[in-house]
């Protein structure tokens, strides 16, 4: 598992490795200029040392004959060119001199030599360079020793550091370890470093989010298996009462009884699997353009039979001077149950021979749905509550009352289409108008869903 704090401290250490080789390698380089600067100088001093020195022709060969490798070799020529001095005779170097500073190279190695005419001698001074190298590497490592010495300190002091920053994280880890679906309680935002404190902030909203679709899931829970239990407990007693009937007919009436019973709970069942569908969080289909009023007259002829058998007159309106196409972007599935919910809530309210008037209106900021009837309305006291779940208002007396899911539903996808909704009157002033109104779709010419 990739460790944030292990890669920081590797990379850490490896910068500072890379610092302290650099710095070894600058010092030593700094080392050989400034070591360079100071022999040359010394090798100017011992030339001028020596410009006043009589020398015979024969060499002195005693002088520096013991001398270490890395001494200096002193040569001295007559205006002739005739050597009259020469301190390490086993030393190869050249036996011509060219006035100042030159770097020779001979089999002994590379050499530094300075030369300088002082009256009629010409005195040559020369210095192995390794003799520079080896001091320049002595200052250096002198200078890089304690810095390397110090490394693992500093490696110590820097997983100190990099620990003592990544404590909040440890911190929060445990505290959303000891979260659970009953205890969602938010974190503490408070003395918490700014890098955090964004991360905290979007886990508190998480929770939040989170608490609330796990109360609005034990509430839907709850209220669900409230209603499911009424319609089931009378389906069981109607099958009693179909075993236990004595005639045909009793048996014929129960057995009515029955199926409608189970037609209820079916239908009870579609409901709040479709509300369960529009819950938050569950995966949903993606948007796409719809035409609103071919949806509409979908839902107008599968829902046309139940109208009849109640003598409504149910019908598509043509909004005057319509023709644009009412286009929306959005589930066509979702869509069609959202429509098909309001025509059969209107139609389910309106008494027989009443009329339920479907119409789609395109305009420039989107597209609106709005299905009118003449059933008893909705007091204005009722109707803040008008989609909540299970809710069935007391307006309707005497009428087909439902589950009290289907405008909650509607409601739900209303809000994931971004749509609002309004209420109204219905036609001619009595009844109820629900109008829902749509966003303009994001992609309006593209082909259209229906």
């Amino acid at each position: 598992m990739r460790s944030i704090r292990r890669e920081l401290l590797f990379w850490l250490l490896v910068g500072l490795s890379l610092a302290v080789a650099a710095a070894a390698v600058g010092t030593y380089l700094r080392a050989r200029v400034e070591a360079n600067a100071l022999f040359d100088y010394q090798l100017q001093a011992m030339a001028a040392s020596l410009s006043d020195a009589p020398f015979t022709a024969a060499p002195v060969e005693g002088i520096g004959n013991g001398a270490g490798d890395d001494a200096l070799v002193v040569q001295i020529w007559d205006r002739n060119g005739v050597r009259l001095y020469l301190s390490q005779p086993q030393r190869d170097l050249p036996q011509h001199a060219r006035i100042g500073f030159n770097d020779v190279h001979t089999d002994d190695g590379d050499w530094r030599v300075f030369s300088a005419l002082a009256g009629n001698q010409v005195v040559q001074v020369a210095q192995p360079m390794r003799a520079r190298s080896s001091l320049a590497a002595s200052m250096a490592l002198r200078t890089v020793v304690p810095l390397l010495v110090m490394l693992p300190v500093l490696g110590l002091m820097i997983w100190l550091i990099v620990d003592k920053g990544f404590r909040p994280l440890d911190r929060i880890a445990a505290a959303v370890a000891q979260r659970s679906p009953s205890v969602l309680e938010p974190l503490v935002e408070r003395r918490l470093p700014s890098e955090v404190t964004p991360l905290v902030q979007a886990l508190n909203t998480l929770l939040e989010r989170l608490r609330e679709a796990l109360s609005a899931q034990r509430t839907f829970i709850a209220d669900a298996a409230h209603e499911l239990r009424t319609p089931l407990t009378a389906v069981h007693l109607q099958a009693q009462l179909a075993e236990r009937a004595a005639t045909e007919g009793e048996r014929r009436s129960a057995l009515a009884d029955l199926k409608a019973g189970l037609e209820r709970v079916t239908r009870l069942s579609e409901q709040l699997l479709t509300l369960a569908r529009e819950e938050p969080g569950v995966t949903q289909s993606a948007f796409a353009p719809v035409d609103l009023r071919a949806v509409a007259r979908d839902a107008v002829a599968s829902l046309a039979p139940l109208a009849t058998a109640k003598g409504i007159d149910l019908g598509l309106v043509e909004a005057a001077g319509a023709s644009a196409a009412p286009i929306v972007s959005g589930d066509a599935d979702a869509l069609s149950t959202l429509v098909s919910n309001l025509i059969d809530n209107a139609v389910r309210y309106t008494p027989p021979q009443g009329r339920v008037d479907v119409e789609t209106v395109a305009g420039p900021d989107g597209a609106a749905l709005t299905v009118r009837d003449t059933g008893p309305g909705v007091p204005d006291s009722e109707r803040a509550r008008l989609f909540d779940r299970f809710y069935r208002g007391e307006h309707a007396e005497g009428a087909e009352r439902g589950s009290g899911l289907g405008l909650a539903i509607v409601k739900r996808i209303a809000d994931r289409h971004g749509a609002g909704i309004a209420l109204d009157a219905g036609i001619g002033g009595a009844g109820l108008g629900i109008t829902v109104s749509f966003p303009a779709a994001a992609n309006p010419a593209g082909p259209a869903r229906s």
